[in-house]
This record gives structure tokens, sequence and C-alpha cells, in this order.
């Protein structure tokens, strides 16, 4: 399971950020996961659990994903097409393209502290 070692790599990057004092203050970890980026939402939010039990650190914080939808851009007529189902053609002009400007995304989007 990669999802375990990308939580610990989102834990490596924060305290890389911030100082331990800013990071006894994190209340929630806000991430955007893209539908081709090859996360399954349900098994990081196991792996983040697993994590913060295991490892006795950051166990109140929460995590929250947003997944992002595949988008494309079409070049023939400009247009830019959410992906349903897999079918990779544009929504305007109906040509294949596999173009894609959104859905490969695992940002850290924003981060919660207590005030």
């Amino acid at each position: 399971m990669h999802e375990i070692s990308l939580v610990r790599s989102i834990f490596n990057s924060l305290e890389d950020e911030f100082s331990k004092e800013d990071l006894e203050g994190l209340e929630a970890i806000d991430l955007k996961v893209g539908l081709l980026s090859n996360i399954e939402p349900l098994l990081m939010q196991n792996a983040f659990a697993a994590v913060t039990t295991a490892e006795e650190k950051f166990q109140n914080v929460k995590l929250n994903i947003e997944t992002v939808p595949i988008e494309i851009h079409c070049g023939d007529c400009g247009k830019n097409s959410i992906i349903e189902n897999y079918k990779f053609a544009c929504a305007t002009c109906g040509k294949p393209n596999n173009n894609v400007v959104h859905g490969t995304e695992l940002l850290i989007h924003q981060v919660h502290f207590r005030e």
C-alpha cells in the first residue's frame, strides 16, 4: 500500500515547512487528489489513521480529501472538458483527446491550525 509512504511524505513536507510549535496546533490537512493520481481516497484515509496511530503524532489531525476530476484541453476547438467514464474525447467537438490539464494532482492544498 503506497498510501502509507505518501502519508509519511506529507508529514515530512509539513515538518520541513513549519516549526514544531506550529505543528502542535495543526488541526487539519486538505489534499487535492486527481482521479488519475493512482490514489484511492478511502485507502489514503486508512493509511493516515494507521500512521498517526502507530507514530503517535498528529493523532488529532483530520485529513480532508477533495477529488479532482479529469479535465482535458482540446487543441482543435480550444475548449476544456471534464472526462466522464474515462472517455477521453472533447465534449464540444467530439474529437479524441488525451491532453490532460487536471486530474493527476496530489497536492497539499491547505493546512489548518488552531488560533
